[in-house]
């Protein structure tokens, strides 16, 4: 850096004893730089999945085709909305999802337009308010099941522990679902017997 005068390094270790993580520029308040794993998460009826994991700084935005047709070869069909950051939201992304009849959610590129639509107006906040599960999945992964505290050394087991965190994870969601159906039956079943009583 001395002798060509430059102020970066490409792949520069910032730790020793993990030499594959790099610093994320994330440009937040309180952390403008984060180091570990970037994940790209998708989900689908509450259950996350991990679709790209990387310890590079990467854009999300070129991702989305990718995604997209995984989703088809597991499900057999494109999904019918994709709701998504502003990050995926460029021209080849449009251009594809309406080419396959996929709803991507967000504004409109361009100069923020006002939205006069009820109907739209209320997809729109529908559509935030399903994203912010995501987004929520990342929070209770770094604070219930320590999504946040990798401590692992090797590049290949930090990222066999994130896989399988997420994995820990949708096994939760699915038990919760089966612990409702069970609660919900067996107070339907008593109810029914007190009305047959």
């Amino acid at each position: 850096m001395y002798e060509t005068k430059t102020h970066r390094i490409d792949h520069r270790i910032v730790s020793i004893s993990q030499p594959y993580v790099r610093p994320i520029v994330r440009g937040k308040a309180g952390h403008e730089t984060e180091f570990g794993a970037k994940i790209t998460a998708s989900m689908v009826n509450g259950h996350a999945t991990i679709e790209r994991l990387s310890w590079e700084n990467y854009s999300e935005g070129g991702d989305l085709i990718e995604f997209a047709n995984r989703y088809q070869k597991r499900y057999g069909f494109y999904p019918a909305a994709i709701l998504a950051d502003k990050a995926f939201r460029t021209r080849t992304n449009l251009a594809f999802c309406k080419e396959n009849g996929i709803r991507l959610s967000g504004p409109p590129l361009g100069r923020p337009k006002r939205i006069d639509d009820p109907q739209a107006r209320k997809i729109e906040r529908m559509d935030s308010a399903e994203r912010s599960a995501i987004e929520g999945e990342f929070g209770v992964g770094k604070r219930r099941y320590g999504l946040a505290l990798i401590m692992t050394k090797l590049k290949e087991t930090s990222e066999v522990s994130i896989h399988l965190q997420f994995l820990v994870m949708s096994l939760m969601h699915h038990l919760r679902l089966l612990f409702s159906l069970f609660v919900n039956g067996v107070i339907a079943s008593s109810i029914l017997q007190v009305c047959f009583a």
